[in-house]
């Protein structure tokens, strides 16, 4: 069983080929497909932490879908001084299908 642990958009997330993940927004080159950052790699019983190894490895995958997350409501409210504020967020975000660990 080979699976790698990615570093996209501020936190890491565990990958096989065929996984489908919803990271932060990432740009695509002209055909659809991105490169991410391994962090780990485990292949079988052989586990790769090191440096060195790790920038040899390539996740690569393919874009999918851009969508945007859920509204996300921030409110703020001050007692006895008449202070309200209320602001919404939407996170961009991508869709990605992992497609090869080499």
């Amino acid at each position: 069983m080979v699976y790698a642990v990615v570093r996209a958009g501020g936190r890491q997330e565990k990958v096989e080929v065929g996984t489908i993940v919803t990271l932060d927004r990432i740009k695509a080159d002209k055909d659809g497909n991105i490169e991410l950052a391994a962090v780990l790699l485990v292949d079988g019983d052989k586990i790769t932490t090191d440096a060195p190894s790790l920038s040899k490895v390539k996740v690569t995958a393919e874009v999918l879908e851009d969508l945007r997350g859920p509204k996300i409501v921030i409110q703020k409210f001050k007692n006895k001084t008449g202070y309200k504020k209320r602001q919404g967020h939407r996170q961009e975000l991508t869709r990605v299908k992992v497609t090869g660990i080499k």
